[in-house]
């Protein structure tokens, strides 16, 4: 479409400026599809074999056949059956977990303005087919291959598609050669590029997998990232499993020369090595999450990348904007100081792209202000012809337009006073001083020039401008912004304000919401340029506003942090917050915000409050502790087994637990309980916690020694009273208690782990954390009762009395009053410190 007029392509498409009807619109999308480009999909049969491919599994499945062909075809129909509902478990697992990850996509769909039956409006990109009129405007993503019809001072940034760095100006009125390359396309605009700056309208003429990017999308498919904590879980699992083959082997073949059987031991090894081994791991990390990205979506945050929200909880600073998260972001005018007041009028009305309805905040609260004294903004627009502009510039901080007036040209420029000051022919009195009286008020101050041309200019710095005024615009702090500062303090969380307003304007804000206090510090961000990476750390911790801060600026405080072990979580909502959010830990995009910027962030907030992201982050806390608490369960039940099982080889007595029994087990408990665990809450007050990394909420000391600790109470406990039994009944008497009391006694360290207090010092509050743990246990005690009873013959149990099974109790109740123990002696110890 390069290569025609506007004109021509509306033919060709058969459209019009006017847009497409709606009726048309949903004819073209049974005929072209949706304007996505699709995602290569696992299907259900490959999810459902996949369950089975697991080395492990493999393995299993082949000593069940093995036991087949020697003719124990108990414990053949067994371990298959076993792995026959593993499977299917893991399986409805996973498909129920993908569900919810593409219902918490759908909540962050792009959005984009079109134009169909002759009047605007929005809907989801998805639904866009060729001979769409879009609207574009500075940082809206580009929803689909489109050609230019009109456009002002337009910039798009198209590295995505041609790893060209620097943004591409664009124009409408070029009609190019059918050969030009892509990279030259001046009058096209392409799907996934963004809108640096400027404004446009265009007609659509490819969609999803017929556009650019969707082209170059079927070539080459990228696998979506691991997570962190999965990729450190993975790490861990190696680890164990390779120290797990030493031991299981070094068991087998003292069993061996101990005179055992040695096919009993190989398939003990086997069904050993898969139970001790938490493979069902990945799929409760997966579900946690999932339901803590849920849960979020209640708190007004979604979550638009998975991961993130395990590195919520983790959070050491927030380097928040001012506008719109601090502030209301609804400015209204409190005080202006004229020089010249009717121009300063005009050069609010004319300098200025907001219709009245839509628009940025600065340009609405003008046309809002201008009302409000009676001046007819609308008529001046109409006399007065906009010829020439130069869109706002962060660099510059400046805005400018040129209109015609008779036979010469006015042009009209607001912005920040020292930009205008830089190309104003002289500083009238008073000027600086009334901007910081407005300023020492918390008022964000712009200043507005003008000057008369005899033709249309090349540059803006070539100009020189009289000062007309300046205008005082209140944003006042938003509602539980100073409790969630405050909040955030006693969590161990520190706040920046980075905002591109004038120092004295944002210290006042800062300290309306108790952000700035006595001996804090105060910079600007042309300051950071004098301080290494080292130096600006330590600054920066004493920090609580940085003004006058560049987007480059917000990206080298995140980048500094980060580099020193700090988990930065960083706020934004234009197209220049965009690489900050990108390298950020977590990006978090205001929904009202660009639509580069939401891309470029893990998480979107629907409420632009800081009160919402400081509430997530607690919130991220509870996820983090709760996967933390199944990783502790799974592992201490893991290492139960096989401690029990190491102490009665290498004391020669027989095995307290059948192969089959253990494979049962690791059914029964870990695969049922610790479902559970992401539907904890929270104990206590998350605020007065402090921020933990990672690696040590998951893996660390204290973790460990937990484990240990459990692991070493049911392991010893067991084998003193498997060797008591062993006197007193026969062997097959007490391996049905042995295998009774396994299960049982895995159930208290389900409850005692769900919560960090312990259990008596409130029962009833205890068991509000998590009700369904009981549900597991529940399941659990039926699916026991079942191999006790019908399935006696494939599990090797029989029939127990009334006092035998106490005897299965006793390890339960004394695994329960051990961790009781352990949590009573550690809340007095953290009660004493206090």
């Amino acid at each position: 479409m390069h290569d025609k007029t506007p004109e021509e392509v509306f033919k060709e498409l058969n459209t019009s400026p006017l847009g497409l009807s709606e009726e048309e619109a949903q004819r073209r999308i049974s005929f072209y599809g949706l304007n996505e480009i699709e995602e290569r999909r696992e299907n259900l049969l490959n999810i459902f074999l996949r369950q089975y491919t697991n080395p492990l599994i493999v393995i299993l499945i082949v000593a069940g056949i093995l036991a087949l062909f020697l003719g124990d075809w108990h414990d053949s129909v067994v371990v298959l059956g076993l792995v026959l509902i593993n499977g299917i478990v893991g399986f409805y697992q996973e498909v129920k977990a993908k569900a919810s990850i593409e219902s918490l996509k759908l909540l962050t769909r792009q959005k984009v303005r079109v134009i169909r039956d002759g009047a605007e409006r929005e809907i989801d990109a998805s639904l866009l087919v060729p001979g769409d009129v879009i609207l574009l405007s500075e940082g809206d993503v580009v929803p689909a291959d489109a050609r230019l019809i009109e456009e002002s001072g337009l910039l798009v940034d198209e590295a995505i598609l041609t790893g060209e760095s620097v943004p591409m100006e664009k124009y409408s009125y070029p009609v190019l050669e059918k050969d030009t390359p892509i990279y030259e396309r001046l009058n096209c605009v392409f799907k996934g590029t963004v809108v640096v700056r400027g404004k446009a309208k265009a007609v659509v003429y490819a969609t999803g997998k017929n556009t650019q990017m969707g082209l170059l999308a079927s070539k080459l498919e990228e696998k979506p990232p691991k997570s962190p904590l999965t990729v450190a879980i993975g790490n861990f699992s190696k680890k164990w499993v390779i120290a797990l083959i030493v031991i299981i082997s070094l068991l087998v073949l003292i069993g061996i020369a101990q005179g055992r059987d040695w096919k009993f031991l190989v398939f003990f090894g086997i069904a050993q090595l898969v139970s001790a081994v938490p493979e069902g791991l990945p799929i409760v990390i997966t579900i946690a999450l999932v339901v803590g990205a849920l849960r979020l979506v209640k708190n007004k945050v979604l979550v638009r990348h998975l991961p993130a929200v395990e590195t919520l909880g983790s959070a050491t600073f927030i380097c928040s904007d001012k506008t719109g998260t601090i502030t209301e972001g609804r400015l209204r005018v409190e005080d202006y100081y004229s020089l010249d007041e009717e121009a300063l009028l005009f050069c609010s009305a004319l300098c200025n792209d907001s219709d009245g309805k839509r628009g940025d905040a600065v340009d609405l609260a003008l046309l809002e202000w201008l009302d409000r004294i009676g001046f007819n903004w609308l008529s001046v627009r109409r006399l007065f012809e906009r010829v020439w502009e130069h869109p706002f510039d962060t660099r510059r901080r400046l805005m400018a337009v040129v209109v015609k007036n008779g036979s010469s040209y006015d042009l009209y420029v607001k912005g920040a006073l020292e930009s205008l000051l830089n190309i104003a022919d002289h500083t009238p009195n008073n000027l600086i001083k009334m901007h910081d009286s407005m300023a020492e008020r918390g008022l964000r101050v712009l200043a507005f020039g003008k000057a008369v041309l005899d033709r249309l200019p090349d540059s803006i710095d070539s100009l020189k401008i009289e000062i007309l005024g300046l205008v005082g615009f209140l944003d006042p702090p938003k509602e539980g912004v100073k409790e969630a500062v405050e909040k955030a303090r006693r969590a161990g969380i520190r706040l920046i304000m980075i905002t591109g307003d004038n120092l004295l304007t944002a210290k006042a804000v800062a300290s309306m919401v108790g952000l700035y206090r006595d001996g804090d510090l105060v910079i600007e961000g042309i300051q950071m340029a004098k301080y290494s990476d080292d130096e600006l750390y330590e600054l920066l911790k004493r920090v609580s506003v940085v003004a006058r801060a560049l987007p480059e600026d917000k990206y080298r405080i995140v980048k500094v942090l980060q580099s020193k072990g700090e988990i930065v979580a960083v706020t934004g909502d234009g197209v220049n917050d965009a690489p900050a959010l990108r390298v950020a830990d977590l990006g978090i995009a205001m929904g009202s915000g660009a639509q580069v910027s939401k891309d470029a962030s893990a998480m979107i907030i629907t409420d632009n409050n800081l009160s919402v992201i400081v509430q997530a982050i607690m919130l991220g806390r509870q996820i983090s502790a709760n996967i933390a608490k199944v990783i502790r369960y799974l592992l201490s039940t893991n290492m139960f087994e096989i401690l029990y099982n190491s102490l009665a080889i290498l004391t020669g007595k027989p095995l307290p637990l059948y192969p089959t029994q253990i494979l049962w087990i690791n059914l029964v408990t870990d695969g049922v309980q610790d479902k559970a665990y992401p539907f904890t809450k929270h104990e206590g007050d998350p605020f007065r916690e402090k921020p933990k990394k990672s690696q040590e909420v998951f893996l660390g000391r204290k973790q460990l020694f937990y484990v240990i600790y459990n692991g070493i109470i049911m392991a010893f406990g067991h084998f003193i009273l498997f060797s008591y039994l062993l006197e007193k009944y026969p062997y097959q008497t007490t391996l049905t208690i042995s295998f009774l009391s396994a299960v049982v006694s895995q159930w208290p360290v389900g409850i005692q782990e769900i919560g960090s207090k312990p259990f008596l010092l409130n029962p009833i509050s205890y068991i509000k954390l998590n009700p369904y743990i009981y549900l597991g246990i529940s399941v659990g005690l039926l699916l026991q009762l079942l191999a006790m009873s019908i399935f006696s013959d494939f599990f090797r149990v029989e029939q127990l009395s009334i006092e035998q099974l106490g005897y299965a109790l006793i390890i339960p109740f004394v695994v329960f009053v051990a961790l009781e123990v352990r949590k009573w002696l550690e809340y007095l110890y953290e009660a004493y410190r206090r």
